[in-house]
């Protein structure tokens, strides 16, 4: 398995702005990031994202 890559600072992160392409907005509201912002990040943050390039799926509950 692969390393994962050094997370950017948030000095770093701050300093690469939004794309077009990189997010949209649902119809209730929410900001929905794609799988391009994510490819752009570099990264899996392992919290399940809808668009995850790395299809990250976190655990489900425990069956009984």
């Amino acid at each position: 398995m692969p390393a994962e890559p050094t997370r950017p600072t948030l000095e770093e992160f701050a300093a690469r702005p939004l794309l077009p392409g990189d997010y949209y907005t649902t119809p209730e509201g929410y900001l929905v990031f794609t799988a391009q912002y994510h490819q752009r990040r570099g990264y899996c943050c392992r919290n399940g994202c809808r668009h995850c390039p790395w299809n990250f799926r976190p655990p489900g509950p425990p069956s009984a």
